[in-house]
């Protein structure tokens, strides 16, 4: 496909909702993310809302205009509405068009929250693998290892002309991570946690762990989101402004609805 001139590159964060109570109580949307890269739409992690969130979306994002759909992993707070988005990808899945990426286990397992009849819809069906390169339009993304989190989990780098955009999924701290995500020019890192978690079952990133990798891969801009109730109630915000002065990298919270152009920041 050949890239509109006269678009920029943008992301848009339907929602910034982490962790199963702030989703429950819909403290914050848990709508997934649209990119909108080299004039190829793509949402990553559809949550709870997010086919509903596409259309109050000021201006309204049509999900008939999706080129690809990318699932980070199989929880329900990124995956709810992935078979409504493929009908949708797919105009009620008689027009055999569109893109799905997932790990194995959102597709093979057991419980798969892929269904079946959804996805033999999609023209394209990628498995997500550690250290996987796969190709959209004129650019392609990798997933450079594989999270530490308690299902298959994957973090996504965008190869964009200007630069790599990435985004960090849910997975608990550990030292090779920011290897993985160096030279990063946007990092975007799902943030649970304010305080690191009391049992070492709950794998999620928190503050501090966020402030090590920022200072590491020292990005042009990192982006906040994916909040739990602890990092709600100390005001994200406020959150990311203390790390903009500690860490020396302009840090930003998003919030529900919030449009990040990418190409401003190159």
């Amino acid at each position: 496909m050949m890239r509109d001139q006269n678009l920029s590159d943008w992301i848009k964060f339907m929602g910034t909702a982490g962790a199963r109570f702030v989703v429950s109580r819909q403290l914050r949307s848990s709508a997934g993310t649209w990119c909108s890269l080299q004039g190829l739409n793509i949402l990553i992690d559809p949550g709870p809302g997010t086919l509903c969130h596409c259309f109050s979306s000021r201006p309204p994002l049509d999900p008939e205009k999706l080129d690809a759909l990318i699932l980070t992993h199989r929880h329900l707070d990124h995956s709810t509405d992935i078979n409504v988005l493929i009908e949708a990808m797919t105009q009620g899945t008689f027009n055999h068009r569109g893109a799905l990426f997932a790990p194995a286990d959102a597709i093979e397992s057991d419980e798969p929250v892929v269904l079946r009849h959804t996805r033999r819809s999609v023209e394209r069906l990628e498995l997500l693998e550690e250290g996987g390169r796969y190709r959209l339009g004129e650019f392609d993304f990798v997933t450079p290892v594989r999270h530490r989190h308690s299902v298959e989990t994957y973090g996504i780098i965008f190869n964009l002309p200007y630069g790599k955009v990435s985004l960090v999924s849910d997975t608990a701290y550990f030292p090779e991570l920011a290897e993985y995500y160096a030279q990063s020019d946007i990092l975007i890192l799902n943030v649970v946690l304010y305080s690191p978690p009391p049992v070492k079952w709950i794998q999620h990133l928190d503050l501090n762990s966020a402030s090590v990798l920022i200072r590491s891969i020292r990005p042009r801009l990192a982006v906040l989101t994916h909040f739990g109730m602890s990092m709600l109630q100390r005001n994200p915000d406020a959150l990311a402004r203390h790390l903009t002065g500690e860490t020396g990298v302009r840090v930003i919270a998003a919030a529900d609805g919030m449009k990040l152009d990418l190409e401003s920041y190159y």
